[in-house]
């Protein structure tokens, strides 16, 4: 943990408009031309909406290799299946992080036709040692994900990562990730030391926050995306409080090959993935 400097802001940005799967009506923030990734990160969509017919189509099977993809459900249910006979459910507060390693088939698909469907998905890139490993699940639900209370009117949910003495379920030393989920009270203020050489960003959902030191802090809204140096994070709400995600992790540094849902090392990886799911070996 790097004690010595504060934190600074590096650059905030919005996410974009756009859909995937079936049609699932998405918010994506790494990923796009203005944040193509923040190594070892290479996408995250927000959805939320309380409309069916933006989410009710889901996300039918589709293949990956190569990466780990993060979903973190925050209101409503949606159930996953994969082509290895692995099943479940995520219901709201539950966070699955899939190794897709050498190859699956998956879908995730809305168990509710009504009312609110809201989360993240985030997308983690894995080392050249580590992408043909074989595949598996990281699945917990809400009571599993510890809660603190560091400050009155600050709870943060450790889903990866450290927080005193408390840890987060989810290990993967490749990356040594942090995923909080940081709610504050209005005007509250907590500090959190990052991971010294991690790249880090927080993502804001609700309200807003100043980040950073008092002569620097800047504001942070919903929906906005502040990219961090390293040091001591200051966050301070909004007289509406605020609630985001703060989201770390060990650059990889390595070459990246990418295309839809396979994320390899060279060209010549990227063309035998596609070859080997043509020919089932998923």
């Amino acid at each position: 943990m790097n004690r010595e400097s504060t934190a600074r802001v590096l650059r905030t940005l919005r996410g974009m408009p756009t859909s995937d799967g079936a049609g699932v009506r998405l918010t994506r923030v790494i990923g796009t031309q203005m944040l193509p990734d923040l190594d070892p990160f290479l996408l995250l969509d927000e959805f939320g909406t309380d409309r069916a017919e933006d989410y009710i189509a889901g996300f039918p099977s589709h293949p990956h290799r190569g990466f780990e993809t993060v979903t973190y459900m925050l209101d409503g249910r949606m159930r996953h299946k994969d082509n290895h006979g692995n099943e479940g459910l995520l219901t709201p507060g539950s966070v699955q992080w899939m190794t897709a390693g050498r190859g699956l088939v998956h879908s995730e698909m809305p168990e509710q036709e009504s009312g609110r469907m809201r989360g993240f998905q985030l997308w983690v890139n894995l080392p050249a040692r580590d992408k043909m490993t074989a595949p598996r699940y990281q699945e917990f639900a809400p009571d599993q994900i510890p809660q603190v209370t560091p400050t009155e009117g600050v709870t943060v949910k450790v889903i990866a990562g450290q927080l005193g003495d408390v840890h987060g379920p989810i290990v993967q030393p490749a990356t040594d990730p942090l995923y909080l989920d940081i709610a504050l009270a209005a005007g509250r203020h907590w500090a959190y030391p990052l991971p010294e050489g991690h790249s880090v960003f927080a993502y804001v959902f609700e309200g807003e926050v100043m980040l950073g030191d008092v002569a620097e802090a800047r504001p942070v809204v919903q929906q906005e995306l502040a990219v961090l140096g390293g040091g001591r994070l200051e966050m301070s709400a909004g007289s509406r409080g605020a609630r985001l995600i703060l989201v770390a992790g060990r650059p990889l540094r390595e070459p990246v090959a990418r295309h839809g849902p396979f994320v390899m090392n060279t060209r010549e990886e990227l063309m035998q993935a596609f070859a080997d799911y043509q020919e089932g070996k998923f």
